[in-house]
């Protein structure tokens, strides 16, 4: 597919997003309640991330305004201080962002022309003249599973672990080769495949992260970013075969990709326990025993409705057609192709613009039938790209920490959850080490089980989801850091990016 079909010319606004780290390594921070501006924290959190909003930019600067997911924006006054709220000019707020080559950035008030700095813990503007403390490292704020796409190769960089290498030769993203988890650590990245072998220096593909792994990064607002090794090596596609190797003569741009989350892709299965796939270019059936890509559906949902698109591997969208069949041809703002989603106990039922419910007719194909759902109209749904999880909440990642036994939900890098697949909705969560979660009775987590549990996850939004929890209460975030399954309802704590 070309570049029109499968990535977004405008970012959304999670692509804006970063986190600013000064040079005593600590986080540009808003705090409400003072109505202030710190850099204190030591990790990437919600109170640490910006917007960047660009008013205007060109190849080595940008106007910007910084604005945090409050909507309230970062001020500089007249004597240098800084604060919180809105905007009381047209120039209130502006800075010129120039990107530096060693990947840092600078910023500088409009009005007054003074450079934001920090001592370590305060953040203000006073000097006009450039200095090491005027540099801020920018973190992308997304989430880590990501995929790298080059915009001048219309392809998605893929790791080959057969090969141990990493091409850049995927049209549509859909494989699970084609994510990556993008590890922040000590200022520099490390690419980690679906197969937790990591991108070196070599070109090659290592089973530990070091040095050779370290790649600095450079950020653009919108997404662009380049990676390259700190001494004039850049990573780029190269060959026939586009692979992705240090080189130090890209050319038009090769260097750069766009850095987005990683999409979710779905399998559905009928009663029958047939894959519906699409056959004939456009036409879908529940014929198909063995899953192809054919198979595979890109599960497409905003968080703010409970209606779904799925978008198939021919860049189509699924759409209801005349006759109440469903079709792979629709568009993406077509109102056909728009499908309400209902859950029952890890299985979906989708249904149609006109009120009828999804199912499969005597001759397999897939049609827009039932006015009440049954057994056909419940599709068994699971994860095709995704045989890990990586859990984000509403204060951090979930993972474990060396000063507590139990799973923590406040962490900066996240633990991969391994999904074995017990049946349609239903997995067992394994921790890294090859061992199960295990539940207390307290409706905490272990990560060093004897036994699989049944968790039941549901779909929530594109790259969000939910946790039923072997207690039968929903997984949720706390602000103590410590996770929980004590949830009878579906709260904003119970509501995971992954």
């Amino acid at each position: 597919m070309d570049e029109v079909e499968w990535t977004r010319r405008r970012p959304k606004p999670e692509d804006l997003r970063v986190g600013l780290i000064s040079w005593a390594g600590s986080y540009l921070t808003y705090e409400a309640y003072k109505n202030t501006v710190t850099a204190t924290a030591k990790g990437l959190g919600r109170r640490q991330t910006w917007e960047i909003l660009v008013s205007n930019e060109h190849d080595t600067q940008a106007m910007v305004r910084l604005r945090s997911l409050q909507g309230l924006y970062l001020l500089c006054e007249a004597d240098g201080s800084l604060c919180y709220g809105r905007p009381r000019t047209s120039h209130h707020g502006c800075f010129l962002l120039r990107f530096h080559r060693n990947g840092k950035w600078t910023l500088q008030c409009i009005i007054s022309g003074r450079y934001l700095e920090s001592d370590g813990e305060e953040v203000f503007c006073n000097s006009q003249v450039l200095s090491a403390y005027h540099m801020w490292t920018p973190r992308p704020a997304l989430h880590v599973h990501v995929i790298l796409y080059s915009p001048l190769n219309h392809c998605y960089a893929r790791a080959d672990p057969a090969m141990g290498r990493v091409w850049v030769d995927a049209p549509v993203p859909c494989l699970e080769e084609c994510g990556f988890l993008l590890h922040f650590q000590d200022g520099c990245y490390h690419l980690e495949t679906s197969t937790h072998s990591f991108l070196s220096h070599l070109d090659r593909l290592v089973s530990q992260p070091s040095t050779q792994t370290a790649f600095h990064m450079q950020v653009r607002p919108g997404g662009l970013v380049a990676l390259s090794d700190g001494e004039g090596g850049m990573l780029y596609p190269q060959g026939t075969r586009l692979l992705l190797g240090l080189g130090s003569s890209p050319h038009r741009g090769e260097e750069w990709f766009i850095l987005r989350r990683c999409p979710t892709w779905v399998s559905l299965r009928s009663r029958a326990r047939k894959f519906l796939s699409i056959i004939y270019d456009v036409e879908l059936c529940a014929a198909s025993e063995h899953l192809t890509q054919m198979c595979l559906f890109q599960f497409e949902c905003d968080k703010e409705s409970p209606t779904l698109q799925l978008r198939s591997p021919n860049g189509c969208y699924l759409a209801q057609r005349r006759h109440r069949r469903v079709m792979a041809d629709g568009h993406p703002l077509e109102s056909d192709t728009f499908f309400r989603m209902h859950w029952n106990c890890g299985r979906i039922i989708l249904q149609s613009p006109n009120g009828r419910f999804l199912g499969i007719a005597a001759n397999g194909l897939l049609m827009a039938n039932a006015t009440i759902p049954g057994p056909n109209e419940e599709f068994g749904i699971r994860l095709a790209n995704r045989p890990f999880i990586a859990l984000r909440g509403r204060y951090g990642y979930v993972g474990t920490s060396p000063e507590h036994d139990l799973m923590q939900c406040n962490m900066d890098q996240p633990d991969c959850i391994h999904l074995l697949p017990c049946r349609q909705g239903i997995y067992h969560f394994q921790a890294q080490g090859g061992s199960f979660w295990s539940i207390t009775s307290f409706g905490t987590f272990r990560p060093w089980g004897k036994f699989a549990l049944n968790f039941c996850i549901e779909l929530q939004g594109s790259n969000l989801l939910t946790v039923l929890a072997p207690n039968g209460f929903y997984m949720r975030s706390d602000r103590s850091g410590t996770l929980l399954a004590d949830s009878e309802d579906i709260t904003k704590e119970c509501i995971w990016e992954f």
